[in-house]
Formats: structure tokens, C-alpha cells, sequence
């Protein structure tokens, strides 16, 4: 019985990462491509730093917003890691 729990824990543990790497994935094709690309057009109309909005999207924001998600993927993955107890000691 005990092999199936930890089947089950696995399985479990795998899905909350894929989950988390897909929302990730997600934000970022939104800051990038949505906002760099799709929506660049009304987001130039804003100004930030003497540049347009959807120039900075494209050149800086989909970068710095990349870095953000590396963060957040690492401290979300910690959380997961000793909730199902593979952290390392």
C-alpha cells in the first residue's frame, strides 16, 4: 500500500509543478507576445521614460518580467517541495 501513496504523492507533486511551470508559461506569452506584439499598437499611446509603452513591452518588459517569473518559480517550488516532503534536508 505504501507504494501506491508514494505513486500517488508523486503523481500529485508533478501535476502541481506542470501546473505551476504552464501558469508561468502563460504570463510570460502575455507580457511578450500579447503586449510586445497583439497590443502594441494601443499601448504605444502611453509614454514611459520618453518611450512608447509597447516599445518598452517589447525590448524590456518581457525580460524583466521573465525574471520575476524565475523567481516566483523558485520560491513556488520550494513551497511545493516540503509540502510533499522531496525538499532537501
Amino acid at each position: 500500500m505504501e507504494g501506491a501513496d508514494l505513486e500517488a504523492r508523486s503523481r500529485a507533486y508533478w501535476r502541481a509543478n506542470v501546473r505551476t511551470v504552464l501558469f508561468c508559461l502563460a504570463i510570460w506569452f502575455v507580457a511578450s507576445y500579447g503586449a510586445g506584439i497583439l497590443l502594441v499598437e494601443p499601448l504605444n499611446a502611453i509614454q514611459i521614460g520618453g518611450f512608447p509603452l509597447g516599445f518598452w513591452f517589447a525590448q524590456q518588459g518581457s525580460i524583466l518580467v521573465f525574471l520575476v517569473l524565475i523567481a516566483f518559480y523558485a520560491w513556488r517550488m520550494n513551497r511545493l517541495d516540503r509540502e510533499y516532503d522531496v525538499h532537501e534536508p
